[in-house]
């Protein structure tokens, strides 16, 4: 099965982005403790590469971690490097998509507009990321650009949690991206990872509905 199948039956991808490297490997206990088995770490997270390099070996197929905002080949030739098993970006670089592909690595995208998207497409993307979704207008947005698209996976990103979650899955998506709706820094820094682990456990079960 490949990794997009894999994604498009498990959901939900949660990100990590600049967290504290003392607080990164019980992030990712409390979100695969909760069924998360996607993971993306930003390479504006400290030692994102060694991350994943590190994670890759301790989690081996139990989890799945890529390396997001990859904003050209070099970060893309690094990520790859390390390990990351799929690339995500805020934009769409048909360079990135073409190394991807040289490597058999998918590489989501950032897109807003049925241009971007079709150029993404076209350029070998297996998948988009629609981003940001809060601000494009959520679930109606996806919805009526689904319409004439609905032939390219799309994974919604930005302003999606708990409480629209379902909603977003039913407009279209394959998957959705969730950040701080899900990874939430003040239960980091509260030591609160029981809270992730449970509202992790509640997003999974929605979307296995």
């Amino acid at each position: 099965m490949s990794i997009l199948n894999v994604l498009k039956k498990e959901k939900i991808m949660a990100m990590i982005r600049g967290l504290s490297p003392a607080t990164t490997d019980q992030t990712l206990d409390a979100l695969a403790n909760g069924g998360i088995r996607f993971i993306e770490v930003t390479t504006n997270t400290d030692g994102a590469y060694a991350l994943v390099s590190r994670w890759r070996t301790a989690y081996s197929d139990d989890l799945y971690i890529g390396i997001g905002t990859v904003l050209d080949v070099n970060m893309a030739k690094q990520a790859i490097d390390a390990g990351a098993q799929f690339l995500v970006s805020p934009n769409m670089d048909a360079e990135v998509i073409a190394y991807g592909i040289r490597h058999q690595i998918d590489v989501y995208p950032g897109v807003m507009t049925p241009t971007e998207i079709v150029k993404a497409s076209k350029a070998g993307a297996k998948a988009v990321k629609v981003f940001p979704m809060g601000s494009l207008g959520g679930a109606s947005y996806l919805k009526e650009i689904r319409a004439p698209l609905d032939q390219i996976p799309m994974i919604a990103s930005g302003s999606v949690g708990l409480h629209n979650i379902r909603e977003v899955i039913a407009a279209g998506a394959c998957a959705v991206g969730m950040g701080g709706h899900l990874v939430n820094k003040q239960w980091i820094e509260a030591g609160n990872y029981a809270a992730m682990t449970k509202l992790a456990s509640e997003c999974v079960s929605l979307v296995k509905e």
